[in-house]
């Protein structure tokens, strides 16, 4: 009798610590994500007057006509937070989000034609990289959210620009002999790891709509292809990049690369056929990189920004992408429920890292690649850079997902 009072005990205890837990995260969601909104605009400025614009309609055409939105233009960062409003919006329940989503992709659709106008001059207007797909950083993380938001806008300039993005990928878009996807600069065919998330995501999103398989195995063939040539075993842990010229590694195992190679893998998974031969491996290799990277974990919580060097800051845009990449793999049953604790150990560090107005702190910023690994321990940080926010709109509604689990006992 005494036992099975303690066991009710427990699961009382654990469905209330389930509860708890969920709030307190989403109340975090919702004070960075609502940060964003308030301060998003849907404006347009002349760069040189300063002269603000509601609409492009009846402008002349001018090189100089900006969004005035950093959350607004067309780059990679903004997929990656279209990505987390979207999944935050359905795991809260709150059309709010998604609405935002929806709300940002068709200020840009509805306004290209005057910027396409420009860009017809030989010119280089906002928004030239949406006419002249060039690189993967172009076209990759913002299809996967345009892709997202399409679900519910279902409109055809949107699908008509998704084909466009497809095709370069698959067709176009620099690659070694064996087909993995490659970078002409700065280095002619280098291999970055940050790629995989500036195709992968996308292209098992392409899969999963259209059921045509070449998507699902181009993008396998990219997770197989990263791995094989950045994964470093001695240290468990990916080297940011691959120079073919030498056929050798970079100098460091940077923090946010190994970031996008998990959450790329994640995504991959997701959207993978439950039955998909590859299945098993693609887990294989996601379990692999969580363990490894579970080794260098501080004890607050949070990751450096040369995972390796603890002399190197602590950095937060990879935290949020490894809490995000364990968080969901617990929850799609893809891995044993214990390695839930370094999600939430890493969920404890980012919170130590938001500010009362819900700010993002310590969030490396846009980062190349070099030869010396000076040029990765001084790299700069920004406080609320959007390399971070995506990912942590992802993390939280992963640990939200969790412990509404818990708290009903399951």
């Amino acid at each position: 009798m005494k036992k099975t009072i303690t066991l009710i005990a427990l699961a009382c205890t654990t469905i209330a610590y389930g509860q708890q837990n969920a709030a307190s995260t989403e109340e975090v969601m919702r004070r960075v994500a609502d940060n964003i909104i308030q301060k998003t605009s849907y404006k347009f400025v002349d760069s040189k007057t300063k002269q603000q614009y509601e609409s492009t309609k009846g402008l002349a055409p001018s090189v100089d006509v900006k969004a005035e939105s950093t959350y607004n233009k067309w780059a990679y960062v903004n997929g990656v937070l279209a990505t987390g409003m979207m999944e935050m919006a359905g795991v809260l329940n709150d059309k709010k989000y998604s609405d935002y989503t929806l709300h940002n992709y068709s200020f840009i659709f509805d306004n290209l034609p005057y910027f396409e106008a420009i860009y017809k001059t030989k010119q280089k207007p906002e928004y030239n990289a949406v006419f002249a797909i060039g690189n993967l950083d172009a076209c990759g993380a913002m299809s996967a959210g345009l892709m997202d938001a399409n679900v519910l806008a279902k409109r055809k300039d949107y699908s008509a620009y998704l084909d466009r993005a497809a095709d370069y990928i698959l067709h176009k878009q620099l690659r070694l002999p064996d087909g993995t996807l490659s970078r002409p600069q700065p280095r002619y065919m280098t291999i970055w790891a940050d790629d995989t998330y500036m195709s992968v995501p996308f292209l098992a999103r392409m899969g999963k709509l259209t059921g045509d398989s070449k998507y699902f195995d181009d993008a396998i063939k990219q997770i197989e292809n990263f791995n094989k040539y950045l994964y470093d075993a001695p240290s468990s842990l990916y080297w940011h990049n691959y120079y073919s010229d030498v056929e050798m590694n970079g100098v460091g195992h940077w923090g946010r690369s190994n970031g996008w190679i998990a959450v790329a893998q994640v995504e991959l998974l997701k959207n993978l056929p439950a039955n998909h031969p590859k299945r098993a491996e693609l887990i294989r290799l996601l379990l692999r990189q969580i363990v490894g990277y579970a080794r260098y974990q501080d004890q607050t919580g949070l990751w450096h920004q040369l995972l390796d060097k603890p002399d190197s800051y602590l950095e937060t845009s990879v935290t949020a992408m490894y809490t995000y990449a364990v968080a969901a793999a617990v929850n799609e049953g893809w891995i044993n429920e214990k390695y839930i604790s370094i999600a939430r150990e890493g969920w404890k560090g980012l919170l130590t890292k938001i500010t009362p107005d819900g700010q993002l702190q310590d969030v490396c910023i846009g980062t190349n690649m070099d030869e010396a690994i000076k040029f990765y321990y001084t790299r700069p940080t920004a406080l609320n850079d959007t390399h971070g926010l995506g990912a942590l709109l992802l993390a939280g509604s992963e640990l939200v997902k969790f412990d509404r689990k818990a708290a009903a006992g399951k």
